[in-house]
C-alpha cells in the first residue's frame, strides 16, 4: 500500500473514532441529529478552550471523560 493510502486510512479511522465519541456522549440523540446544533456546541467548546480559563475547562472535561471511560470498562 502506498504511503498516501496508509495516511488516508489512518485519518479516516481517526475521524470515525471522533464521530463515535459524539454518538457515545449522547449528543446525536439529545440534539435530534441537528448538525447545526452539534457544530455550534463544538464551536462553543473551542471558544471556551481558547479563553482565559481554557486550561481549567480542559482539565475538568478530561477528568470527567476518563471517569466515564473507566466506568464503561468496569461494566
Amino acid at each position: 500500500m502506498r504511503a498516501w493510502q496508509v495516511e488516508r486510512r489512518q485519518r479516516t479511522r481517526h475521524l470515525i473514532e471522533l464521530g463515535g465519541l459524539v454518538v457515545k456522549a449522547g449528543i446525536v440523540d439529545l440534539t435530534n441529529d441537528d448538525r447545526a446544533a452539534i457544530y455550534g456546541a463544538l464551536l462553543w467548546i473551542a471558544a471556551k478552550l481558547q479563553s482565559h480559563d481554557g486550561k481549567h475547562a480542559r482539565d475538568l472535561w478530561a477528568a470527567r471523560g476518563r471517569q466515564a471511560f473507566d466506568a464503561k470498562r468496569h461494566e
